[in-house]
Formats: C-alpha cells, structure tokens, sequence
C-alpha cells in the first residue's frame, strides 16, 4: 500500500486512536496528514517574498547581496534577519542551490549522468525539485516530477515540512503507469534518502545527481519554477492550503495542456509527451531489401 493509499485511511474522528498514534502505526508522518502551512508574520511574509523573486532572478545572491537590494527598495533589514529568512524559506545563503537541497552526509550520492547526453523522447530523463510557495499567511513547499524531453509536470505534491515523504508520494505517483530510463534530483536529503532512491532502483531506473553548486544541471526544472511562481502563486494570496492546492492544481494543468512553449515549436508539453509515448509504443516494421541478382 502507498503512502498516499495510507494516508487515506486516516480517520480523524476514530474513538480511541488519535492522528498522531494512526500515524505511527501507517508508518507516514504526521506532516502529511496535517496541511496547515508555516506560519510568518505579515511584514516577514512580504520580506519573503521579494527574497523568492528575487532569488528566481538572481539565484547566485546570498544574504549579503539579498540584504542589499532588500535596503535598495528601502527595507531597514540587517544581514542576520536576512539570512534567518532565507534559511526558513529554504535558500542557502552560500551554495547557488536551495537549502532544500542540504545535503545528509550518511546518505549516498550518485554521479551526474546527464553531461552531453542528448535527451530526444520522452521518459528517456525525468527530473524533480522542490520549491518555497508563499501563502496570505505562511507557506509551504512544492514538489514536481517532470519528464525532460516534453516538459510535461507528471505528478507534484505540496507539504509543510521538507521530509522525504511528500517526495516520495509524489514519485510513486509518476512511476505508477511509466518508468524513466533516468531519474534526476539534486543532493537533497530527501532525494538521496533511502525512501526515495530504493523506490527507483527497485524499478531498474538509472538515478543522476546534479553537481553541487550545479544549478543549471536541472534548468527545466527551474524555468518551470518561473512559470508556476509569475504566472499564478505571485498573482494569488492563498488563504488556504486547499486554495493554494486547487491553484497550483489548475495550473499545472493549464501548463501541460494549454500553455505553448517555443522550445517545443508552439506545442503543449501534453501534445509533446502523448506524440512521444505513441512513438514508443508504434510497432517497428522492419522492411527487408529485395534481393538484387548479382
């Protein structure tokens, strides 16, 4: 049974057993049954969310750097709050990659396969990430799965807590009709978490970690990171995580579905990944040459 089939189950009205011990007992954590976002003061929320914007443009600035442009738009912010916010938030202050992606120094980490390999189908490469999303009054963090070559989002998940478990949920999803042929993260703990990496390598999919520091190594990833935070979590306040859910929801459809991309010559990351899986699954006809008398 799934996390996801686990958590289901959950009954929070059960006479004798609390959430947390149904939790203990399902083996899933208590994060994941409780949705209520991180919570932040209003003034700190509106800090944040220059610092993600900015981040999305300059993802190279630690504190000092965010500091200054912070004071430039005439915030009276020291260095040291900067930093606490960015550690809340899950950006790190030195590397040019999230602090989503903190490495856990007893998990292992596997080599970068991606370095000129030319990516053409579809479910050749899958690549995942995580992200903050700001709310009206905290946050939470997003995951998505992505397929490389079409761009197409297969599944994603939204949690309070940077715990493996959302990740994995989110990747049991993906793999339930399809298997990649590589799967690449970075060096989260998460994704190089025994709980994730087994679920791959029980399938027999090849597992790619970017290099740290390496933020171009999962570029797709981050443009859509743009895309989701432009055009639809910046537009938005969500009041709750059902409405940040039933949004981010709406428009990852409108993503895979609606939104033309150029790199893909104007076409959908949907149409691009349906033409591929029909390509893969179209028999091959092998014509024999006819017999020329010598």
């Amino acid at each position: 049974m799934s996390r996801h089939e686990r958590r289901d189950i959950i009954d929070r009205g059960h006479s004798e057993l609390s959430v947390v011990r149904q939790c203990e007992l399902l083996d899933i954590s208590r994060s994941s049954v409780y949705y209520n976002p991180v919570e932040a003061s209003e003034y700190e929320l509106g800090l944040m969310e220059l610092i993600d914007r900015q981040y999305l443009q300059t993802p190279f600035y630690g504190s000092r750097k965010m500091t200054a442009c912070l004071r430039r738009q005439g915030h009276q912010v020291n260095r040291k709050r900067v930093q606490r916010l960015m550690r809340r938030m899950g950006i790190e202050a030195i590397y040019r990659r999230p602090n989503t992606s903190r490495r856990d120094s007893g998990h292992k980490v596997y080599p970068y396969l991606l370095r000129g390999l030319q990516i053409d189908k579809v479910n050749q490469v899958w690549a995942t990430d995580i992200t903050y999303i700001p709310m009206a009054r905290g946050f939470m963090y997003l995951v998505c799965i992505m397929d490389w070559h079409s761009r197409y989002v297969l599944s994603w998940r939204l949690s309070n807590t940077l715990e493996a478990d959302f990740c994995v949920d989110a990747l049991e999803e993906a793999l339930s009709s399809v298997v990649p042929g590589i799967f690449n993260t970075d060096q989260g703990s998460q994704f190089t978490s025994e709980a994730f990496t087994s679920v791959l390598s029980n399938r027999g999919v090849q597992i790619s970690m970017d290099s740290v520091g390496g933020y171009m190594d999962n570029v797709f990833v981050e443009r859509l990171w743009r895309s989701v935070k432009y055009e639809e979590v910046y537009l938005k306040a969500y009041e709750s995580v059902a409405e940040a859910r039933a949004g981010i929801g709406a428009y990852l459809r409108f993503y895979n579905t609606e939104r033309p991309h150029q790199a893909l010559d104007y076409r959908t990351p949907a149409q691009v990944f349906e033409e591929g899986r029909n390509q893969a699954h179209r028999p091959q006809v092998s014509v024999t040459p006819e017999l020329v008398p010598a």
